[in-house]
Formats: C-alpha cells, sequence, structure tokens
C-alpha cells in the first residue's frame, strides 16, 4: 500500500488535526486557500449585484469559506459536508443562472469562478475523504445505529 490509499474511518470518530482523514500538505493548504479564494471572489461579485437574491447568495458563499477554515471542532469534524455543501450551492447558482439569469460578462465571470471552485472541492474532496458516495452511506449507517460497510472502517 501506498501513502494513497485511503481506508475508510467511522464519520463519528475524530478524524485528526483539521478533521480530515489525512494531515495537510503544503499542496492540500495551498487547494484549500484557493476555494476560500474562489468562494470569497463569487460572494463579492454577488455582493456588488444588489439586490436580496445577490446579497443572500453572497452571505451563502461568505458562510461556506468560512466554514472551509474555521478552526472550531464541529467545523472539522464535517468539513467533509461542508465541501459538499458548497459544490452543491455553487451548482444550484450556476442552474438557477443558467435558467433565468443575465447574459453579461460579469455573469459568465462569476460562472467560471464557480466552475473552478466546484472542480476544487471535488479534488479536495478525493484526496482527503475518497469516494463521496462511500462517505455519505458511512453517515446515513452511523445515524441509523449500524456500523459502517465491512472494509470500509
Amino acid at each position: 500500500m501506498n501513502d494513497r490509499t485511503h481506508t475508510r474511518i467511522d464519520p463519528t470518530q475524530h478524524r485528526g488535526s483539521d478533521g480530515d482523514a489525512r494531515s495537510s500538505g503544503p499542496i492540500d493548504i495551498v487547494l484549500r486557500l484557493a476555494i476560500v479564494a474562489l468562494a470569497l471572489g463569487t460572494a463579492y461579485i454577488h455582493l456588488t449585484l444588489g439586490g436580496l437574491l445577490f446579497t443572500l447568495n453572497a452571505a451563502g458563499y461568505l458562510v461556506g469559506a468560512v466554514a472551509m477554515v474555521a478552526p472550531i471542532a464541529i467545523a472539522r469534524r464535517y468539513r467533509w459536508l461542508t465541501r459538499i455543501s458548497l459544490a452543491a450551492y455553487a451548482m444550484g447558482t450556476i442552474a438557477a443562472w443558467a435558467v433565468d439569469g443575465a447574459q453579461y460578462s460579469t455573469a459568465y465571470l462569476a460562472k467560471a469562478i464557480e466552475l473552478a471552485l466546484i472542480i476544487l472541492l471535488a479534488v479536495e474532496f478525493a484526496r482527503r475523504e475518497g469516494n463521496p458516495v462511500q462517505r455519505l452511506r458511512d453517515l446515513v449507517r452511523s445515524l441509523s445505529g449500524r456500523t459502517p460497510a465491512a472494509g470500509h472502517r
């Protein structure tokens, strides 16, 4: 086995200093900073557009960015869920724009940032957690009182 092999851990257990399966190396730190920068960038764009929906969208990205770096125990423990949530939030923003969005250059810039954000979140998730579907299954099993699937502990 090499050091890139992931083992499954019970989602209710404390996972380490960052709440993730692996300790942070330089690449992980740069990746996390890029995710936060992209989330803050699209938050800024939405905030400058004015209006309640854009302001709320900016607030959502701000909360996601803070949750990605918050040193609070529960934020560290469920960082994997924050990654999934922030990616889903960005996907929802892109979908809402595609349905009824203005077609101007700032909108395209915001969508490019959000797409990059989704990609980086997926990369970080894969590096830190492995398979997201299995991670969610482990969570459901732990909430229902069952143990994670055999070979995934």
